[in-house]
């Protein structure tokens, strides 16, 4: 959400900044129109507030849809593991993945350290490659994921993959 709202005001900048130098009048208090000509630079900043009002009304309909969100079951009992997932709105909107848990190969953990480091979880599934299971909105601490992937391949009875 902060990224959204970051990506709005900074379009609404670049935008009021091209029209005032377009219209030759101060929608910015702290930039004259006459320090910004109309061509090319007030041209470029109309392209680049536009641009980020649709990158700003993607990021919106991604938050108010909840792109990403759903569950993960695996059931041991029948066998079978449901992957359900919220799209966008459209045919595709329900995604729904079944499949045997014995299709199951190992449970894999992809390590990315740094200032913005991030641990996603993964389920490698035989002759049909990988499948991402971290949600869009979880934020876990390294601590934690690392349990939920120990839980997860201990439940499933497969081994773990850091990659």
């Amino acid at each position: 959400m902060f990224w959204a709202f970051t990506v709005f005001l900074g379009s609404v900048g670049f935008l009021l900044a091209g029209i005032s130098s377009y219209r030759r009048i101060n929608l910015i208090s702290f930039v004259s129109s006459e320090q910004v000509p109309f061509f090319p630079q007030g041209i470029v900043m109309i392209f680049y507030g536009i641009a980020g009002l649709f990158i700003s009304l993607y990021l919106w309909c991604t938050i108010s849809w909840n792109v990403g969100s759903g569950y993960d079951r695996f059931d041991r009992k029948e066998g079978i593991a449901h992957i359900f997932r919220w799209g966008f709105p459209g045919k595709n909107r329900r995604i729904v993945l079944r499949f045997c848990l014995t299709e199951i190969q190992s449970v894999k953990l992809r390590v990315k350290e740094g200032p913005y480091g991030r641990r996603v979880l993964y389920i490698e599934l035989r002759a049909q490659g990988v499948l991402l299971l971290t949600h869009t909105d979880e934020n876990l601490t390294p601590l934690e994921m690392e349990q939920k992937v120990v839980d997860l391949a201990y439940f499933l009875r497969v081994p773990i993959k850091y990659f």
